[in-house]
Parts: C-alpha cells; sequence; structure tokens
C-alpha cells in the first residue's frame, strides 16, 4: 500500500481546531520541521501538543506557540523558551509536566493497546495529586493513563512508501514510541525510497503504524547547546 502523500500540506490537511497533537523530537534533534512549519501556515489552534519539550523561541514547537495556536502543552522538559515561560507565567498556556519516564511510557502503552500503565515517579508529590495510587508488593505506584492523540507527527531519516521507517542514532528518541500511538500518524523523512530498499532488519517503525508519509526538505537540523571540548 502506498502511503505517499504530495508533502506536509497535504498531510496535515484534516488537523483541525481544538485537536490532540504528538510531536516527535527531543531539544532539536528529530524534530517534524516541515510538518511544524505547514501548521503555522495553516493557522490551525487551540492544539493540546504532547512533546518531551516546546522548542524554542523561533524553531519547533516555539513556532506555533508564538503564533498563540497551542492551548495545552504536555511535556517533561521545558527550559529553553521564554515565549513558553511568558506564556504560562501569564496564564495564557495550560502545561502539564510529566516525569519524562512517564510520558515515553504512556506513548507506549498508547501505542500497545494498553489504557493504563503503574509508575513509582510522581508518588507524593504534586503529580500524584486526583490520581489513583496502587500498593504492589508493599510498595506504592500511580496509575497513568495512556495517551490518546488525534495524530502522531514524527520524522525519521529514511522511510520507504508503505510507511516502513528507520531514525538516525539520538534522533530517534520519541519519534518511535509516538510513531505507535497516534489514531493517525504522518512520517516525514530525509530519503523516501521505494520497498524493499531498507533491510527489514533494520526497520525501527513497521508501517503498519504509519498511514501518511512524504519526503521533507530545507532541514536546519539545530543544535541546542553547542559544547565542544578545549583544546
Amino acid at each position: 500500500m502506498n502511503k505517499t502523500v504530495s508533502g506536509a500540506d497535504e498531510a496535515i490537511r484534516d488537523i483541525e481546531d481544538g485537536m490532540i497533537l504528538m510531536m516527535g523530537g527531543f531539544g532539536m534533534s528529530g524534530l517534524p520541521e516541515n510538518c511544524i512549519a505547514a501548521l503555522v501556515k495553516k493557522g490551525v489552534k487551540d492544539l493540546t501538543c504532547i512533546s518531551n519539550n516546546a522548542g524554542v523561541d523561533d524553531f519547533g514547537i516555539g513556532l506555533m506557540l508564538k503564533q498563540r495556536q497551542v492551548k495545552k502543552m504536555i511535556s517533561s522538559y521545558v527550559g529553553e523558551n521564554a515565549e513558553f515561560e511568558r506564556q504560562l507565567l501569564s496564564g495564557e498556556l495550560e502545561v502539564e509536566l510529566i516525569p519524562q519516564g512517564t510520558l515515553a511510557t504512556r506513548c507506549m502503552a498508547a501505542g500497545y493497546g494498553m489504557p493504563a500503565i503503574f509508575t513509582p515517579a510522581g508518588i507524593g508529590t504534586e503529580v500524584a495529586i486526583g490520581k489513583e495510587v496502587r500498593n504492589f508488593n508493599g510498595k506504592d505506584y500511580l496509575m497513568e493513563m495512556a495517551f490518546e492523540a488525534d495524530f502522531a507527527i514524527v520524522k525519521a531519516w529514511k522511510g520507504d512508501t508503505m510507511g516502513n521507517l528507520v531514525y538516525r542514532a539520538t534522533a530517534r528518541n520519541f519519534n518511535a514510541v509516538m510513531a505507535m500511538a497516534g489514531k493517525i500518524t504522518i512520517a516525514e523523512v530525509e530519503e523516501l525510497v521505494e520497498p524493499g530498499e531498507i533491510d527489514p532488519d533494520h526497520v525501527h517503525t513497521p508501517g503498519i503504524y504509519v498511514h501518511r508519509i512524504f519526503q521533507g526538505k530545507n532541514y536546519e537540523k539545530r543544535i541546542e547547546q553547542r559544547t565542544v571540548r578545549k583544546k
């Protein structure tokens, strides 16, 4: 089954106001840059974004925040975005901070068809307020629900027209677990090839999880904090 679409505009054509989106990436690595640009151009608003972080002021989800397109952020780290901080402190943006492992596992649970997980992370903190706690073998665990996202938007290094994806190094990050979890998964790739050109042993996300795929362009691949060793 050929799942190719012409580009980002077609891929996000039915994303509407008020929807819940999973956005792959970690820091500046593995961001679906083309889809984010298309969402900014479309002007869709009141979105809930599930993402490890909120980008920076002029890149990634930060571009959507700047246009006031995001109603709620569900993230584990948000420390590099001044506009995010301003909207949070002014009450313009709803924020749910989640331990990073919990964020990843709630994505994974959605992909596996599990309704909930139990985790010790957050016990005894504000994270646990209003949530069910169960005791297993003398230890308390917090019940966290699997995410329900209308779309998962991910970026891979290589993919074929059937949706099989290969990520490269750290750019795999949240892309792999989010690709399994959306009701509709959109993948943008740096290189789009024909079926059979990817060794089955190298596939990270099987095409069964992917609904739309296209070859992106003009990737910036920024480095969030450039650190080099002194000579």
